[in-house]
């Protein structure tokens, strides 16, 4: 990771080795500190020890403890503070160590966090990231992997984005960081491992925008996170089956991107939402009510979901069977009424 920071400090041009997304995350942190002064990175162990996942390793040493600094284990002081510094100019970027850890951070988000624009009239913005490692498929016990998505993004006044790829961690962390609004940072933590050769740039599509991950023409995928990997492997099994797959990675949870999700399931007639957190209630189940309304004369049958189920996060040895998987999402796609269009689906 260290050398990832020293290619980036010495503005080497071109594709980098293969960067794993914790590292591109990194080199997002060092690059936006190096970039503008007025950015400090803290929370709980993100200085000496270089955070729970090692995302900001190095990052205290090369721009100093007034920078990049460790907190006391209080999730509503580390987002309070942080208030109160982006109210005074900075512009904080913090950590919350685990997703089920921002609990305690939660009425400062809400109450105060996400209302200040909108109570001082424009007046006073408040360019905050909550970087929050979030999601299952580590193993982690209790409270360790917690999908809390919903939570944020019925929140007006909050951005919420997450990373799928490597790349996309780079480029959505510093468009956060430039962001004059409070951007909550969902890091897909079984993702932090994964790896992908590319050149960390800025340059892309938005913050706000989503992206086509894989052209099909049959039936559209829509995910975020730690399943983007799950839908692509799911679209590439598909196709033994006779299913020409499309997967549009949202990015941003909010704002929508209306335009991108809409103009593809259109074309394809048919959807299937993907996500981690429980069915009930979930992310999907506002997505689903979009599309619907926006594409319901295009729909050759209901948009389904596949989702973690209505229980509190299982024991690492029954995650497996929580986590949405291919065989399941090939199951939902198998129900979407194929018989009303022989010409595709089953070969």
């Amino acid at each position: 990771m260290t050398g990832v920071l020293e290619r980036r400090a010495e503005g080497s041009a071109g594709p980098t080795p293969p960067v794993t997304m914790a590292g591109a995350l990194n080199a997002a942190l060092a690059d936006s500190l190096a970039a503008d002064d007025r950015v400090v990175v803290f929370g709980e162990d993100v200085g000496v020890l270089g955070g729970v996942f090692r995302v900001t390793d190095g990052l205290a040493r090369r721009f100093g403890e007034n920078r990049v600094f460790d907190t006391p284990l209080a999730e509503s002081a580390i987002v309070g503070t942080a208030i109160g510094m982006a109210m005074n100019g900075l512009v904080p970027v913090v950590e919350m160590q685990f997703d089920a850890f921002a609990y305690p951070a939660f009425e400062q988000v809400v109450s105060h966090l996400a209302k200040m624009r909108n109570r001082t009239r424009g007046s006073v913005q408040l360019p905050i990231v909550i970087r929050i490692p979030y999601g299952g498929g580590i193993g982690g016990v209790e409270h360790h992997s917690d999908s809390s998505e919903a939570y944020y993004t019925a929140t007006p006044g909050l951005r919420v984005v997450t990373p799928g790829t490597p790349a996309d961690a780079y480029r959505l962390l510093r468009q956060a960081i430039s962001c004059p609004d409070p951007v909550v940072f969902l890091e897909p933590k079984r993702r932090y491992w994964a790896k992908e050769t590319t050149s960390l740039s800025v340059d892309g599509p938005g913050i706000d925008r989503a992206v086509i991950r894989r052209s099909g023409r049959d039936v559209t995928l829509i995910t975020y996170g730690g399943t983007v990997a799950t839908a692509l492997d799911t679209a590439e099994a598909a196709g033994g089956e006779g299913w020409d797959v499309e997967v549009v990675d949202l990015r941003s949870l909010a704002p929508f991107d209306d335009a991108t999700v809409t103009e593809s399931v259109r074309r394809t007639g048919r959807a299937v939402v993907v996500h981690e957190a429980p069915s009930f209630g979930g992310y999907g189940a506002e997505v689903v009510a979009r599309l619907t309304e926006q594409c319901f004369h295009h729909l050759e049958a209901p948009i389904l979901r596949v989702a973690g189920f209505d229980i509190p996060y299982p024991p690492p040895k029954l995650e497996q069977h929580h986590l949405p998987s291919v065989d399941r999402i090939l199951d939902a796609i198998a129900r979407l009424q194929w018989d009303d269009r022989p010409e595709v689906g089953r070969a």
